[in-house]
């Protein structure tokens, strides 16, 4: 009899995985391997296969933000292309245990989370698994939409300006108190808003801790993982938030240790120029796009704290994430106003 685990039902999983799942042999057991910050993330396995099964929270005030079938539809269209994807699976809308889900293959391999993973790597290791993220993000940038089947993912025109709106009205329903930087970079935000550029896939949510690596080489990445916020966009937003996670205050959301904040990986000039002159973009109107990623993670990071208040959380950590709001809103305002210089 398979143990209860709590977000899923495992008899009605199994059902499913006999019906869907090829290889699927008998009774599953399941491991939660993230929650709470994201949708909630478990390992499958019936003793020979592998799966990973993701779903939205068990509660929270930013539904939009946890989209797993939009999720499963971009990593199934990604499987073909230069960026690197789990396999998907199968996914359900939410009839087999009452929420809906992603389904996609186990891949093997490291997740870099915390600094004391990563300064375990030598410095040229470092370095490359650095490299390698700007140029999957680069990859991802130049696919054309519509070539894998994601012309229709998203409404690029407009995408900055509808971002703008979306963070600020994330913030009224999240935040737990008052927090004037907010308001000022929503407002400077709006003003500055520099004219549209070509569209992309946009991932959302590129960080160190979104890929695993391959077990023997930290420079090249297995699959890029957490898709659920992606969309078709500008892609300098993109950057935008991947840069924003070097930032020291996020390690307050990932309860006080992140790799991405690590002082031995690349700062903002070295990770901007890497992505032009892989891609060749016009950086010109990067202050604004950092800025753009500054208020974002700042709202994110205010939801997981109220998430925590509001006792819906799952794991640990979760009681830190309101101390990086206002510092994260702070160093926005300071791009805005072109200061890039962070370390």
């Amino acid at each position: 009899m398979s143990t209860p685990i709590e977000g899923l039902d495992l008899p009605a999983l199994e059902r499913f995985f006999a019906e869907r799942v090829p290889g699927f042999t008998g009774e599953l057991t399941a491991t939660l391997l993230a929650g709470g910050r994201s949708n909630l993330t478990y390992l499958l396995t019936d003793g020979q296969g592998r799966w990973v099964l993701r779903r939205p929270p068990l509660g929270g005030l930013t539904p939009s933000a946890h989209d797993v079938l939009r999720e499963h539809r971009v990593v199934e269209a990604l499987s073909d292309s230069e960026v690197p994807v789990a396999r998907a699976i199968a996914h359900d809308s939410g009839a087999v245990i009452g929420a809906p889900f992603s389904l996609v293959e186990h891949v093997a391999g490291p997740v870099i989370r915390t600094e004391e993973q990563l300064h375990a790597l030598a410095q040229d290791d470092i370095d490359r698994c650095a490299h390698a993220l700007v140029d999957v993000l680069a990859r991802l940038h130049a696919l054309a939409p519509e070539k894998v089947g994601l012309g229709d993912f998203g409404r690029p025109q407009g995408y900055v300006g509808r971002q703008i709106r979306r963070w600020y009205d994330q913030w009224q329903r999240v935040h737990t108190r008052d927090l004037p930087d907010i308001d000022a970079l929503h407002a400077g935000l709006a003003e500055a808003q520099p004219a549209e550029g070509d569209a992309s896939i946009v991932h959302g949510d590129f960080r160190i801790d979104n890929v695993i690596l391959a077990p023997e080489d930290p420079g090249t990445i297995r699959a890029v993982v957490d898709w659920e916020m992606s969309t078709l966009g500008d892609p300098l937003a993109d950057l935008g938030v991947h840069i924003v996670y070097s930032d020291p205050a996020f390690a307050h959301v990932l309860a006080g240790s992140a790799a991405s904040t690590s002082p031995r990986l690349p700062g903002t000039e070295a990770t901007a120029r890497r992505y032009a002159e892989t891609t060749g973009r016009d950086l010109s109107d990067f202050p604004f796009y950092l800025a753009l990623g500054y208020f974002k993670v700042a709202v994110i990071a205010e939801g997981i704290y109220a998430r925590f208040l509001a006792g819906v959380t799952r794991g640990d950590g979760f009681e830190g994430a309101g101390a990086a709001t206002a510092p994260l809103a702070a160093a926005g305002l300071r791009a805005l106003s072109g200061n890039l210089e962070r370390r």
